[in-house]
């Protein structure tokens, strides 16, 4: 694969995995009935709940920026990992997190060598 179709399959990737943290905070920023009442069976309130909105929105926007798509990612996987023991804790299925949080890092992998370098390296 061609240094050029690596970019622009890293970027179409990216934009997936991007779009669906979008949509996830625009439901925490712009809430309605429906996601109050899960977020209250969580045990957040309105304001917390439109917080996580504020840091997954910035998260993902970190992601996004190449210069700061490293701290982005990881960011990202802190939130989803909180995801996965929200989950746990209340007794509902963690496979939808835990799909995101493996995509999330193969996008992460495929955008940034670097991090393959790191994650693949024996020292």
């Amino acid at each position: 694969m061609s240094p050029k179709t690596k970019q622009i399959v890293g970027w179409v990737l990216a934009g997936l995995i991007s779009a669906l943290f979008l949509f996830s905070a625009s439901g925490k920023l712009m809430p309605n009935e429906e996601s109050l009442k899960m977020a209250g069976n969580f045990g957040l309130d309105a304001s917390a709940f439109k917080m996580l909105g504020v840091v997954e929105l910035v998260s993902v926007l970190l992601f996004l920026y190449p210069r700061t798509g490293v701290l982005g990612t990881l960011l990202l996987a802190s939130y989803m990992g909180g995801a996965i023991a929200t989950h746990l804790e209340h007794g509902d299925s963690i496979v939808a997190p835990c799909v995101i949080q493996a995509v999330l890092w193969i996008v992460a992998v495929f955008r940034f060598p670097e991090l393959k370098s790191r994650i693949m390296s024996n020292s």
